[in-house]
């Protein structure tokens, strides 16, 4: 919800097609963007994995489009990125141009690919390493097509090069061809041609104003991107903020704005809420956790030995190992913690250390230590998924990986149905529940904190330019990460029975 706004005293800063983009999320996210970029959280090392994951999907999608001209101008220096793309596209042998700068009306483009037709129109490639166009995508395209359209050049097609998700890799060379899908989005880009300038003029006279526009944080923040500037623009919010309540709508969101309620100790008891929304209310309202007498019953059915696992994986945009398809879940680690009937716990554990395919070894050692019985704890059905991959992958131990599924026990929808505590702030992910249930333990002392850091660490690890002193200390790490959330799975079953007596 944007307030009312004082009058216009200052001209606008030039815009981008990643600054529209900030814009229709937010508008101030793009204001923070143009006069306040220090507000910005750190690029966190999973977002930074993730920019490069981009920017090598686009080097590779070159390839579909050989014999082109690189602009080599950074974005710094525009004005000349303009020189140059207006150089290659007078010359009648550039088939292609990559990374054509323009600029219309004030608002700067780079466009991935731009591709020549015989009759001087062109096509307008926008890469992304995603497995299928979004929505979120067309207003990307939509106004690269306004800005190089009104340079004077004509778009025949445009839309997004994405990654197919089917193609499986044989090994060898990358087949682009089956790599890459085009999804056109010239009719729904033509649709939107009287909509660009309109919000463009929006976005420039809000960055007029001398004051930034009063937003208030939504649901929005998170979609289609994290907002950078999120931390900064909650930072005062109350400790039980209502955005904490799991599921709720945008719609009940802007009801409880127009009510003045930000925390949650404050919402009506007859405001409309689902039956978890009330268990968080009336935990918070209490200051106590709540767990519902079926969660012993179910914690107690259990057959021993009992196994608490974990897995980490890795999902490769481009596919390196034979038989693999893009961003496909591949376990490379696993970790178990083993319960016995007289108290004892013995930890097993498996970590891939060599740059091939790890998934027949991570099998058969895994079911190596699950064995024949005992129930297995797992935090959440993902685990399940990936052996149930497993099993199509490697035949010889097909009926071996189904069977251990039929053991799987869910902590995570045990403690999401029957549980909840004011420390775990809306999240029942284990890096909330764990610290809130179990304050001797969390991850702020390791060295690898959460999933997307593993992964990343992982192939840090497996770089042949990384040393064998850093590839020891990533070793190291990962077990450690590992092991944590499998420990982790016991102590919260152990102190859940406890707390129920």
């Amino acid at each position: 919800m944007i307030e009312g706004r004082p009058s216009a005293s200052r001209p606008s800063p030039p815009l981008s097609k990643s600054r529209f983009m900030a814009g229709l999320q937010c508008p101030l996210r793009l204001w923070h963007q143009c006069y306040s970029r220090q507000l910005a959280s750190p690029v966190s090392l999973a977002q930074q994995a993730i920019f490069e994951v981009g920017h090598e999907v686009g080097r590779l999608a070159t390839g579909l489009y050989p014999k082109g001209v690189l602009i080599k101008e950074s974005h710094f220096e525009h004005d000349k990125a303009v020189e140059s793309t207006r150089t290659a596209i007078q010359d009648s042998g550039v088939p292609v141009v990559y990374e054509a700068a323009f600029v219309y009306e004030g608002v700067r483009v780079r466009v991935d690919i731009l591709e020549r037709l015989r009759t001087d129109r062109w096509n307008l490639i926008e890469v992304k390493s995603s497995t299928s166009a979004k929505q979120a995508h067309l207003p990307d395209v939509a106004v690269q097509r306004y800005v190089v359209q009104g340079s004077g050049q004509t778009i025949q097609r445009c839309g997004i090069l994405h990654l197919n998700n089917q193609y499986v890799y044989q090994g060898g060379d990358v087949d682009l061809e089956a790599l890459f899908s085009f999804s056109d989005l010239t009719e729904q880009a033509v649709a939107l041609e009287d909509e660009i300038p309109l919000k463009l003029r929006q976005l420039r006279e809000m960055l007029s104003h001398e004051s930034p526009p009063n937003v208030q944080p939504s649901r929005l923040c998170k979609t289609p991107h994290v907002c950078e500037f999120l931390e900064h623009c909650t930072r005062e919010k109350p400790e039980f903020w209502i955005m904490e309540l799991s599921g709720i709508s945008q719609e009940r969101l802007d009801e409880l704005a127009e009510m003045n309620v930000e925390d949650i100790r404050d919402i009506p008891a007859s405001f409309p809420l689902t039956s978890l929304q009330i268990r968080i209310r009336d935990a918070v309202l209490r200051g106590t956790g709540y767990l519902a007498s079926e969660l012993a019953d179910e914690l107690r059915d259990v057959q021993y030995p009992v196994h608490f696992l974990d897995f980490e994986t890795i999902g490769l945009a481009i596919p390196r190992y034979a038989g693999t398809r893009p961003y496909q879940p591949l376990p490379f680690q696993w970790s178990d913690h083993v319960l016995y009937e007289d108290g004892t716990i013995v930890h097993h554990e498996y970590l891939s250390d060599k740059d091939k395919d790890p998934r027949a070894a991570f099998a058969a050692s895994l079911l190596e230590t699950l064995g024949q019985k005992g129930t297995i704890f797992v935090f959440t059905m993902y685990e399940k998924e990936v052996v149930r991959q497993l099993s199509e992958f490697l035949p010889q131990y097909h009926g071996r990986l189904l069977s251990t599924v039929d053991r799987f026990k869910d902590l995570y929808a045990l403690v999401r149905k029957h549980a909840y505590h004011p420390s775990f702030h809306g999240s029942f992910s284990l890096k909330s529940i764990l610290p809130a249930l179990v304050p001797s333990m969390g991850y702020e002392n390791l060295a690898i904190q959460d999933g997307q850091h593993a992964s990343v660490a992982y192939l840090r690890m497996l770089d042949p330019d990384t040393s064998p002193e850093e590839r020891a200390e990533i070793k190291q790490a990962l077990l450690a990460y590992c092991a944590n959330d499998t420990m982790g799975l016991v102590r919260v079953r152990e102190e859940l029975l406890k707390r129920m007596k």
